[in-house]
């Protein structure tokens, strides 16, 4: 019987400690540009491809605003609020690195509506996060 989908989080310059599984199946990262302080979301789904395996799907993106080197794509549409709005066109992805400076605000994990820091649902070394789409262990 195969495992529950969700994403496992590891630590990459930390292999001693253990992965963390989260059984999710939808999620949003969200962030804040360190220099521009501009806001970032993007929607993924863990879904699995056609062998079975899990992947990660992208789904929509926002970007509040824009700034030097941060233009959103051409097909982005810019809401009245600000918010310019765009899907991604990147194929399923396996892995997605997510550097976590202590200098800088941690990323933003939200499910259903609900936001918290990442750090609540993994710690942080400062370094670089792995989050890959996976079956319960």
């Amino acid at each position: 019987m195969l495992g529950a989908l969700g994403v496992c989080l590891t630590l990459a310059a930390a292999p001693q400690v253990p992965p963390r599984f989260v059984p999710v199946r939808a999620f949003t990262l969200a962030w804040t540009h360190s220099i521009e302080k501009i806001r970032w979301e993007e929607d993924y789904r863990v879904q699995t491809d056609t062998a079975g395996a899990p992947v990660l799907v992208a789904g929509h993106a926002r970007i509040l605003g824009s700034g030097a080197g941060m233009d959103p794509p051409p097909d982005a549409v810019h809401h009245a609020d600000g918010w310019y709005e765009y899907q991604p066109h990147t194929a399923p992805l396996h892995v997605l690195r997510l550097t976590r400076s202590p200098y800088t605000a941690d990323y933003d994990w939200c499910v259903a509506g609900r936001c918290e820091p990442l750090r609540a649902v993994m710690p942080t070394d400062g370094d670089v996060t792995l989050l890959k789409p996976c079956r319960q262990p």
